[in-house]
């Protein structure tokens, strides 16, 4: 049993996927003799179960730490530890799925709750630009890379805040700092890290990231004008903002009214940013557009393309491809397809190669768990062992040529031993309102 305990604290269980959950715990649990978190539980990522919140991190209340467990076993933890309140703390989720976990809180007799802003966003002494999204893989990195981009031009320092992805040793990982490839390796990142760090390593943006972010967020000011918060899992920002803008994704036009917690993000938003209007229907992009004024009135709208490119088009042209795309967007973000599949199409592959029969290892079991996944394989890499199954899966799959559609090198992660090109995207604002625009506008009043 963990620390001091009396008979009147309210005991917790915490639901995450190592980002949001430690984040409400180190600014509302950690330090509160009102409750007692007995645990957390796990999903989305694989192998964070089984661990514990350790007790570097944990406080002074928790000398043990804090066990970390599959989230299946939530009814037996309730049981076990007696908890009064079960929280939900991760992202992304469609609201079936969030009362589902509630009903199963509710009916093993705990309270199911939800914690919103006023309870877990933090001050800064810097203005704060966040970049939220109403779905994982709307194109949230794009705009973060733009803002940047703008911000330096005004010769502004500016650092990016990147949403939590702590996969490793969580003791090591309380506050990281990336400004060089180097760094990347120091701290052992995955593929999953490197597909959000690497672009902004790439034009010479400071990127941290962590469990810790109040810690992060102190040292960010120390040699930040303006802090980008680069959301990550559609969740909604650690950071009280100056400016909220939010991407919507027309291709998964209605989940901005039923996910959480993007719609929450959009009704937040000082500006929505409607994206992928090049690959999107007319139908698709209007019903987005309406959808905003339904939830948000106020809102401005820009409307932005995300244009693709490749260095050789030659590359695909009537050749047999294996497209390779960022993980999370084609996983838990239900994509069927992302960039490189639209490249591939676009510069006329004969066949895109199916690469179920080809699958090794743990990815097996992730296309059992996402069965929509067809035609494209996701590049997941939380470990060395995923990593592994990735390299050994292209190397089985037959084909000419393979297109990766993740923001990275995948060259520098594993060797790939057929011809193989990148897919370039960015984002490209469309009509007299672009970000250039509102970020004059706002750092005019702000500094």
């Amino acid at each position: 049993m963990n620390g001091d305990r009396t008979m009147n604290r309210t005991k917790v269980i915490i639901l995450g996927a190592a980002g949001r959950d430690f984040h409400n715990f180190n600014v509302y649990f950690r330090g509160n003799q009102d409750y007692e978190v007995v645990a957390f539980t796990a999903a989305q990522i694989p192998d964070i179960e089984k661990r514990y919140y350790p007790k570097e991190l944990s406080g002074d209340l928790y000398p043990e730490g804090i066990p970390i467990y599959p989230e299946e076993e939530m009814e037996d933890l309730i049981e076990k530890y007696g908890a009064d309140e079960v929280i939900m703390a991760y992202s992304d989720l469609p609201y079936e799925k969030v009362m589902q976990l509630g009903s199963r809180a509710l009916a093993s007799g705990a309270d199911f709750r939800l914690m919103g802003p006023n309870s877990t966003m933090l001050d800064s002494t810097k203005p704060v630009i966040s970049v939220c999204a109403s779905r994982t893989g709307s194109g949230k990195s794009q705009v973060s890379r733009r803002l940047a981009s703008i911000l330096k031009g005004m010769g502004y320092k500016v650092v990016a805040v990147r949403h939590p992805m702590p996969y490793g040793v969580l003791r090591k990982q309380a506050c990281q700092r990336f400004e060089t490839y180097e760094d990347l390796d120091r701290h052992d990142c995955t593929i999953e890290e490197r597909e959000e760090y690497e672009p902004h390593i790439d034009m010479g943006t400071v990127v941290y990231a962590g469990v810790d972010y109040e810690m992060i967020l102190r040292k960010a000011e120390k040699e930040a004008d303006v802090i980008i918060w680069d959301g990550g899992n559609n969740d909604f920002s650690f950071y009280c903002s100056d400016l909220y803008i939010v991407v919507l994704d027309p291709l998964r036009s209605g989940n901005e009214l039923s996910y959480y917690p993007g719609e929450a993000n959009v009704r937040m938003a000082d500006i929505c940013i409607v994206n992928k209007i090049d690959t999107a229907s007319g139908d698709q992009v209007l019903r987005v557009i309406n959808n905003i004024f339904k939830l948000n009135p106020t809102a401005k709208i820009i409307e932005a393309a995300s244009p693709i490119s490749i260095d050789d088009p030659s590359m695909i042209k009537g050749k047999r491809v294996l497209v390779v795309e960022d993980g999370p967007t084609v996983t838990h973000g239900d994509m069927g397809f992302g960039a490189g599949y639209i490249v591939a199409r676009k510069y006329g592959a004969k066949e895109i190669v199916d690469p179920r029969p080809y699958l090794v290892g743990s990815l097996k079991e992730t296309f059992e768990k996402y069965p929509h996944l067809e035609n494209v394989l996701p590049a997941m890499g939380y470990g060395d062992e995923q990593v592994k199954d990735l390299q050994e899966t292209i190397r089985r799959t037959e084909c000419d040529s393979v297109v990766a559609g993740t923001p990275i090198d995948l060259d520098r992660i594993i060797k790939i031993d057929k011809p193989h090109v990148r897919a370039h995207y960015k984002l490209d604002e469309i009509g007299d309102l672009t970000l250039e625009n509102v970020i004059n506008e706002f750092m005019k009043n702000k500094m």
